[in-house]
């Protein structure tokens, strides 16, 4: 494989077992929320800045999809556990099915839809990213504001 650079990556994506609402109990459709994700010690953390965008990618065989979109908030850091990555994700209406992105030529050809069980952070070329925001439903993207293609 080969080392991504800063140009490749339109968007980091960030897998979780747990669908949103047992990540934070009580997170509501277009509400954000605030948290940190665990994330693999590479050199694709050096990559990370905030202001760019993420999603949560939630994976196993309910609804695996992208269950929530949002930005990177910090630089990653060390806790007791590991790194981890500060970011802001605003809860989807209804995620983007994965089914959906794999029929996508666009998409189909992502990272986190060719090796499911990789680490985290994945990440979406830019091309890859404004697919899944063409899956989105009509009238969240006014409710989440304007999301960078």
């Amino acid at each position: 494989m080969t080392r991504l650079e800063p140009g490749d990556v339109g968007c980091w994506v960030l897998k979780s077992t747990r669908p949103p609402e047992l990540i934070e109990p009580g997170w509501r459709v277009g509400e954000a929320h605030t948290t940190t994700r665990c994330v693999r010690r590479s050199y694709r953390l050096d990559l990370l800045r905030a202001g760019q965008p993420c999603l949560l990618w939630v994976s196993g065989r309910a609804a695996p999809g992208v269950h929530a979109l949002g930005e990177v908030t910090g630089e990653a850091e060390e806790r007791d556990g590991g790194p981890v990555v500060p970011v802001r994700l605003t809860r989807l209406p209804a995620p983007v099915a994965r089914a959906d992105l794999l029929a996508d030529p666009a998409a189909r050809d992502a990272e986190v839809l060719r090796m499911p069980a990789g680490s985290n952070p994945s990440w979406l070329s830019p091309e890859q990213y404004a697919a899944v925001l063409a899956h989105l439903p009509p009238h969240p993207r006014a409710a989440l504001g304007p999301w960078p293609v």
